[in-house]
């Protein structure tokens, strides 16, 4: 294998791109209940929520897919996630089971953890060699180049900051009302 890091790449970004392309994909058919369930955690605006969560749910998933603009992609993907960390499982506790313990009705945080954990890795380091970013250039330095590194960690802070600016506007825990 010639450039095994670069295969590694490939299968994380495709793995966690049909993830999101899932997840879109099922949020864009069920619009009524997805709305009425952003509306039951707290989030105002719950038609505009289905809206942006499943548009950027597709449009990372295709990026991710495609490894074009991985590292936006990749922020999109800790925003998604740290919204869902912080609104929804951090109460129940890591483990993803924790739902079967009584009194627990929702997921704990080891699947956001880990998907944003991923989209984290591949921010800094990049598509790799089989994508769309190691193709296209700018002035002769590939997307990949110019996107990775530290220029992929700011994209982590992007996706962070993202992420509790939309809380801040949208989301009012019950506790809060």
């Amino acid at each position: 294998m010639s450039d095994p890091v670069s295969v590694g790449l490939l299968i994380l970004r495709v793995i966690v791109g049909v993830v999101l392309l899932a997840h879109g994909a099922k949020h864009l058919l069920a619009r009524e209940r997805t709305s009425r369930w952003f509306a039951s955690i707290g989030f105002k605006a719950p038609r505009f929520q289905w809206f942006a969560s499943t548009a950027t749910e597709l449009g990372v998933g295709l990026l991710l897919v495609a490894g074009l603009l991985t590292g936006l992609a990749a922020a999109g993907v800790i925003g998604i996630m740290f919204v869902a960390f912080w609104t929804v499982h951090r109460m129940a506790g890591f483990f993803i089971t924790s739902f079967m313990q009584e009194g627990v009705d929702v997921e704990g945080y080891e699947y956001v953890m880990t998907l944003g954990g991923v989209a984290a890795a591949l921010a800094i380091a990049g598509g790799g060699a089989y994508s769309l970013d190691a193709v296209f250039t700018v002035d002769g330095t590939s997307l990949s180049d110019l996107l990775d590194g530290w220029v992929g960690v700011g994209l982590i802070a992007i996706g962070v900051l993202a992420a509790v600016v939309q809380m801040a506007i949208f989301w009012r825990p019950h506790s809060l009302r």
